[in-house]
């Protein structure tokens, strides 16, 4: 938690820098500037018909309905009627020019975003909610695409037309202008205000949005535990609070933005009754025609609702820069394992695999694996048992370069996994563990997983060599079966079935079984144990135990304990010696029930 606070804190440090986060976010329009140009065109357009209605307006009263001029009237009515449909126009084709623009940013955004999410490190996701770097990939987007959307268009043409009008208004009577801006500098000062505290609280909003959507995403995932627990009420409750505080940080980010308008909309009554009041009176003296009052009044009503409207936008502008700090972050987050500048492929692998006294510790000063070392001869099979927290997943984590090691290497073919292309690596290792993970789809794109261009007869043949034809074939639809999120629809031997049919058509060089067999019963277990032995024939295997039944075989056993390797040998010669690999098999076979977690002898 700490480590976490101290990351987000990093995070809002970085994002200081509002003028960076704005440079960043109008670079992903720069590919888009021609329809953005266009739309330039039109807002300049716009600006032009709003200027012209109050205009023609006061002239219809000057010229043509004092002096009873029917005619002229007729005349500039439609001038006023083609004022108004080229507003409409302009501002309709402005609008979809900027829907599109938006659109294909927030695609670009979200691609971006996603392609993050695939190269980051482990490490990474061990610190982070996944509900927080949902809402990032969701919520904060969207926020940044309706600023886009509307926003950014109406922000600049709102600026133009003000000026558009400034200029008209100072045209008409400079005195009745001047009046009318008395207000701005007050205006002014309750944006910037108002804006700050926007953006304050839009920051403690998107947060507490994340953290309902890791509230979301924990119970939606871990449902059959809560019920099975009986913790729904419990659950309800945590929900509640976090729920409450996303609603009093929204609550407290919309009144502030409640406040905001009314406010402008003071001052700009304020700023029409002073042009109101100074003008009747200049009428009555006859300083200017009424129709000049109605003019101005046209102008002044404008002016001050492209104010408002900006100063709208701008608190808007806040919450977009909130969404994109975050979004930022994420972009800018370091991927911790990464390939050397002279990483080169491994070309097809042997399966030589060597650890050399490798140390290893998720946080600093907290090692894992204390000086670990073992060698795997090509087709060898290695078995890594150990208590629970022992480091055995850690070992294949390493081997995968899920992280890097502290200290020591490991090697490939003589090689250090360092030096060789983490996708090249990986391609030629396979991993079937014990919580095995089906993606949405069909059971053929589950099992094509493993070779995304084999052939569906190359898949069947997969499925038959891992003994999962037979139960595919049964299902509703067979190969086509539509699979749960996460193949829920399926025992738990039957997603390993189809797992390892994953990995034999992948035709991995190593494989790495982690307790795949741990969590079905003991009929289905032989199942298993026949189609791994044909999965693992000719292939080097590191295979992380948890019944020692199922490594009788092993070429070589290590038993791990404390994150060192304390014994090592075959299974009889573990047995005879009578050691802790001992105590182990004992405590499974003979109903020991002796706790051996912590009871670890020096490592021999």
């Amino acid at each position: 938690m700490m480590t976490r606070g101290r990351h987000m804190a990093r995070e809002a440090d970085k994002a200081e820098d509002i003028g960076v986060t704005l440079r960043r976010l109008f670079d992903y329009l720069r590919p888009h500037s021609a329809p953005l140009l266009l739309a330039g065109g039109l807002v300049v357009l716009n600006a032009l018909f709003k200027l012209a209605s109050p205009y023609l307006i006061g002239e219809a009263v000057d010229r043509h309905i004092v002096t009873g001029d029917l005619t002229g009237l007729h005349r500039t009515m439609l001038l006023l009627l083609g004022a108004y449909v080229g507003e409409m126009l302009t501002q309709t084709l402005q609008f979809f020019i900027t829907i599109a623009v938006g659109q294909r940013v927030l695609y670009t955004m979200r691609e971006q975003v996603f392609h993050k999410f695939q190269e980051l490190s482990l490490r990474f996701f061990d610190r982070s909610e996944a509900g927080d770097l949902m809402s990032r990939l969701t919520n904060d987007t969207e926020a940044i695409n309706r600023t886009l959307n509307a926003g950014l268009a109406q922000f600049v043409g709102n600026i133009f037309f003000l000026a558009g009008v400034l200029v008209a208004m100072l045209f008409v009577n400079w005195q009745l202008a001047l009046i009318s801006m008395i207000v701005l500098p007050l205006m002014f000062a309750s944006t910037f205000f108002f804006s700050k505290r926007v953006r304050a609280a839009s920051r403690v909003s998107r947060e507490k949005l994340g953290e309902v959507s890791t509230e979301l995403e924990a119970n939606i995932s871990g449902v059959r535990v809560v019920q099975a627990f009986g913790r729904e009420q419990e659950t309800l409750r945590e929900f509640r609070r976090v729920n409450a505080a996303n609603r009093d940080a929204n609550v407290t980010a919309q009144t502030i933005n409640a406040a905001f308008r009314p406010t402008l909309d003071i001052f700009s009554t304020v700023g029409v009754a002073l042009v109101l009041g100074v003008g009747g009176m200049m009428a009555l003296e006859g300083a200017i025609t009424v129709g000049v009052i109605v003019t101005f009044l046209g102008y002044v009503r404008r002016f001050f609702q492209p104010v408002r409207m900006i100063g709208t936008l701008y608190a808007q502008v806040q919450t977009a820069i909130v969404a994109a700090e975050r979004i930022f972050a994420l972009l800018d987050e370091r991927t911790e394992v990464e390939d050397a500048p002279d990483a080169a492929p491994l070309p097809e692998a042997e399966g030589h695999i060597r650890f050399e006294d490798v140390t290893f510790g998720y946080a600093a000063d907290e090692p894992v694996l204390r000086e670990v070392s073992f060698e795997a001869q090509p087709g060898e099979m290695i078995a890594i048992v150990g208590p629970t927290g022992a480091g055995k997943t850690t070992m294949v984590n390493l081997l995968m370069r899920f992280y890097d090691v502290d200290a020591g290497r490991i090697l490939v073919d003589g090689r250090d996994a360092r030096a060789i292309q983490q996708e090249s690596l990986r391609a030629q290792v396979g991993m079937v563990l014990q919580d095995t993970f089906l993606f949405s789809g069909t059971v053929l794109d589950n099992i094509r997983y493993g070779k995304l261009e084999a052939t569906d007869d190359e898949v069947i043949a997969a499925a038959e060599t891992a003994g999962a034809d037979s139960f595919i074939r049964r299902l509703p639809d067979g190969y086509a079966t539509e699979l749960g999120e996460r193949g829920s629809s399926l025992s738990q031997g039957q997603r390993q079935l189809i797992a390892i049919a994953r990995a034999i058509l992948a035709d991995p060089r190593i494989l790495i079984l982690d307790e795949a067999t741990s969590s079905v019963d003991t009929r289905t277990e032989r199942v298993i144990q026949a189609a791994l032995a044909r999965l693992m024939a000719g292939r080097t295997s590191i295979v992380i135990a948890h019944r020692l039944s199922t490594i009788r075989n092993a070429d070589q056993v290590l038993v791990l304990c404390r994150g060192r390797i304390i014994e090592r040998g075959t299974h009889a010669e573990l047995l005879e010696r009578g050691g802790f690999y001992y105590k182990l098999y004992a405590s499974q076979f003979e109903g020991a029930g002796e706790s051996l977690d912590g009871a670890c002898p020096p490592a021999s």
